[in-house]
């Protein structure tokens, strides 16, 4: 569903994103670990058409996607959560909810009740708070409205940036058990996030990122590639 081919990135003169290439499959997790900076959130931006590539493709089923607007890929059906969430301010979770509901132009109400609907049932406690201001929410909140803004557009691929960061142990597993669920109904999620030991746990496949590039991949089902991983990022 995603193929990622020698994918290069600048931010000015740096080159930050250095041949890039990672694959992923519906109903997959795929985590990017590394150390802070070394490019993991500049690969998902990339992606999702927040940075132009410099070199490369990157391939959404079989659309070449990469240098596209954000909007276009958007609506192609690839999500993103990004790491600061981006809670419209002034408006309530409805309301930031119904903003995603823009990602999938054409739906009647009909339909855009039962997106809502559905996305409620996955996250209840926004419904409890469906009136309060989105950016009045806990941290844990805020990151579940931002995931769940972007399921009400369907997505076939989510890219998750640091959905846990700063979060209490209890939101933390929530989150995870959200993922998981997304996991299975057959997304494709492309993860970044630093509790390397708990998102190997709902991960499928891993890349290791050192300065821009790739320097491991591996099965998070596979002993011997986790402990190689963990040597690789010192975690």
């Amino acid at each position: 569903m995603l193929n990622v081919t020698n994918l290069h990135a600048h931010y000015g003169l740096s080159h930050v994103l250095q041949g890039v290439d990672l694959v992923g499959n519906a109903g997959e997790v795929v985590s990017l670990f590394g150390r802070n900076g070394v490019g993991k959130t500049t690969i998902v931006k990339t992606i999702a058409g927040w940075v132009k590539p410099t070199a490369g493709t990157v391939r959404f089923a079989e659309t070449e996607i990469g240098g596209q607007p954000a909007d276009r890929i958007c609506r192609l059906g690839l999500g993103i959560v990004p790491e600061d969430r981006r809670i419209f301010p002034g408006l309530s979770v409805q309301e930031n909810l119904e903003l995603g509901l823009l990602q999938s132009p054409g739906r009647s109400r009909a339909e855009q009740r039962a997106a809502l609907d559905r996305v409620f049932e996955s996250f209840p406690r926004l419904r409890e708070r469906r009136h309060q201001m989105g950016t009045t929410l806990s941290g844990g909140e805020q990151q579940m409205l931002a995931m769940a803004r972007v399921m009400v557009g369907k997505p076939r691929i989510l890219l998750i940036d640091e959905p846990t960061e700063g979060l209490a142990p209890m939101i933390v597993d929530e989150i995870f058990q959200i993922i998981t669920a997304l996991r299975d109904q057959g997304l494709l999620i492309l993860l970044v996030e630093q509790n390397v030991h708990r998102a190997l746990e709902v991960t499928n496949r891993f890349y290791a990122i050192e300065r821009g590039r790739v320097v491991f991949s591996g099965s998070a089902a596979n002993a011997n590639d986790r402990s190689r991983l963990m040597e690789i990022i010192a975690v």
